[in-house]
C-alpha cells in the first residue's frame, strides 16, 4: 500500500541501562508516546498523518492497564518509569497520550523528564472553546479523568463562563478493544451515557479517552451534526508540530518508505495483543512490539 510503513523486527534492538550515557537529542531524534494500553494509538495515528517526518517510539503499559481506577501517586510513579525508559531511546520530547496520565501526572511529567512534554487534555479544551456557540460543553472519558476535572479546569480559565458537563463512560474502552466498534449494543450503551448531556444541550464534546476516537463515526451517527466532536489526539498532533517548530526540533528530513523502523513499538505485557490491535488501526505494518520490564525503571 503506498505510503506505508512496514516496522521490521525490533527484537534485536538494544535497551541502555538506567544511568547510561545519553546522546544529544537533535531534530531528527525520535517522539516518545506513552498510554497506559492500546488507546494511545490514536494519538500516534494522528502523529503519523500530520507530521510524517517524525519518527515514533511508542510505550504502550499493557501490564498495569487501566490507569483510570489507581491513585494519582501510583500513575505519577508509572508515568516517571515511563519516561525513564523512552529516555534510553534518545527522545527529542514526550506526548503523554492517555487522558488519565494527563490529568493526574503531567506536572509530574514536565518537571522530571528534561524535554518538551505535551499532554492530551490542553488541546482538545483549547479547540473546545473555540467551537462553541451556546458555551456548554460536555466531555466524555473515565471515572478519573472525569473525577481530576482536569478538562473543566482548563476550559474554564480560558472563558469562565462556559459550563462544562462531564460523563464517565467506562464501559466504551472494553467494547472498543473487543472490536464491537459498528454494533447495536455499543449504540445503545453510548446513547445511555450520552442521553444527560444532550438533554442538557450541549453543542460541543470532547472525546476524553484515546480510545474514542475511534467511535466517532458511531457518536456522529447518534448525535447528529448540530454537536461539534472535538478529538483530543488529532489536536495534540497538531499543538505537538507547533511546539516542536518553537523550539527547533521539527524534522525537516522528508523520510523514505524504505527506511527501516521510523516507528518503534513497546509495552510491558501481552505484545501479540498489542500489535494485532495497533495492525487494525495504524497506516503501518506492525510486525511486533517488545516487551519491557518496566518496574526496573
Amino acid at each position: 500500500m503506498p505510503g506505508v510503513f512496514i516496522c521490521e523486527e525490533i527484537e534485536d534492538l538494544p535497551i541502555r541501562e538506567i544511568g547510561g550515557e545519553e546522546s544529544d537529542i537533535s531534530a531528527e531524534s525520535p517522539i516518545g508516546v506513552f498510554d497506559s494500553g492500546l488507546g494511545g494509538l490514536t494519538v500516534a495515528r494522528e502523529i503519523m498523518r500530520n507530521l510524517p517526518n517524525e519518527r515514533i517510539v511508542y510505550f504502550g503499559d499493557t501490564a498495569r492497564v487501566p490507569y483510570g481506577n489507581k491513585s494519582k501517586a501510583t500513575i505519577e510513579r508509572y508515568s516517571r518509569q515511563i519516561v525513564r525508559f523512552l529516555k534510553t531511546q534518545d527522545i527529542k520530547a514526550v506526548v503523554v497520550a492517555c487522558n488519565t496520565a494527563t490529568a493526574l501526572a503531567i506536572d509530574e511529567v514536565r518537571r522530571t523528564a528534561g524535554i518538551p512534554v505535551i499532554g492530551v487534555i490542553e488541546p482538545g479544551a483549547k479547540m473546545a472553546v473555540k467551537a462553541t456557540k451556546n458555551k456548554r460543553i460536555g466531555v466524555i472519558a473515565t471515572r478519573a479523568t472525569i473525577q481530576a476535572g482536569e478538562y473543566a479546569s482548563v476550559i474554564r480559565g480560558l472563558d469562565p463562563e462556559i459550563r462544562v458537563l462531564g460523563q464517565a463512560c467506562p464501559m466504551l474502552v472494553p467494547l472498543v478493544e473487543e472490536g464491537w466498534i459498528h454494533d447495536r449494543i455499543t449504540d445503545e450503551i453510548i446513547l445511555r451515557y450520552l442521553d444527560d448531556l444532550l438533554e442538557h444541550g450541549v453543542d460541543t464534546l470532547i472525546l476524553g479517552c484515546t480510545h474514542y476516537p475511534l467511535l466517532r463515526s458511531e457518536i456522529r451517527k447518534l448525535v447528529g451534526g448540530g454537536i461539534t466532536l472535538i478529538n483530543p489526539a488529532y489536536e495534540t498532533a497538531i499543538e505537538l508540530g507547533q511546539m516542536l517548530s518553537e523550539q527547533g526540533l521539527r524534522s525537516q528530513t522528508m523520510r523514505s518508505p524504505e527506511e527501516p523502523n521510523p516507528y518503534r513499538f513497546f509495552v510491558s505485557d501481552d505484545a501479540g495483543r498489542f500489535t494485532d490491535f495497533a495492525n487494525s488501526i495504524l497506516p503501518v505494518d506492525v510486525k511486533t512490539a517488545r516487551v519491557v520490564p518496566i518496574e526496573e525503571y
